[in-house]
């Protein structure tokens, strides 16, 4: 979420043509070959410590679930990609559905310990994001459907073909090539490669 945030916050800054892509995590794992930092025992500790500290250096409210394995590992986060992909399919003229559901969910998971797995929970995310009751239930209906489930597995592919190995990831396609950057503290490496100025987590206060 704080890549989210981020180039959300500089989307009207820099010059850029930001696009959201859901895609899931689970499905990068298995695909490169990657293990979750969280099973290293002294990784886990030093993620715990490091997540406090961007939560207060990003200014995003992170608080992790009292139960981070069950959260990430046992009930994942598949069906809330779908929603979300979803959501990208339905909406016209922008990603501004995309990016309010998809903070709403983070929210639940990583601020508020709250399930993001069951229809009800997606829907109540969706109904805060600002979306009706009606289009939410057709969303979920929408959410478990093969369009829905291939276009999902088409991103990930996708994010895979560019060497993915995990979340966040952004993909900078600068004079005909793509630049590719993974993790949160990349902002600066991000803003040169685009020939743009990282002004810190909040541009709107550095510009005053």
């Amino acid at each position: 979420m704080t890549m989210l945030q981020v180039m959300c916050r500089y989307r009207n800054v820099w010059n850029i043509d930001l696009k959201l892509r859901p895609a899931f995590l689970g499905g990068i794992m298995q695909g490169s070959g990657n293990k979750p930092p969280g099973l290293v025992p002294n990784k886990f500790l030093y993620m715990t410590t490091d997540l406090h500290r961007l939560a207060q250096y990003f200014q995003v409210p992170i608080s992790p679930p009292a139960d981070p394995f069950e959260a990430m590992f046992e009930k994942g986060s598949l069906s809330a990609m779908r929603f979300v992909a979803a959501v990208q399919e339905r909406e016209v003229g922008g990603d501004k559905q995309v990016e309010q559901v998809s903070r709403e969910l983070w929210m639940r998971i990583w601020s508020q310990d709250k399930d993001i797995t069951q229809p009800a929970s997606l829907s109540e995310a969706a109904m805060k994001a600002g979306l009706s009751a009606s289009e939410v239930e057709e969303l979920l209906k929408l959410s478990t459907s093969k369009e829905i489930k291939d276009k999902l597995k088409r991103s990930t592919q996708e994010a895979l073909d560019h060497r993915a190995f995990g979340f966040p990831l952004a993909v900078c396609h600068v004079n005909g090539k793509a630049e590719v950057f993974f993790g949160s503290d990349r902002f600066e490496l991000i803003a040169h490669c685009i020939g743009e100025k990282w002004m810190g987590p909040q541009p709107a206060a550095a510009k005053l």
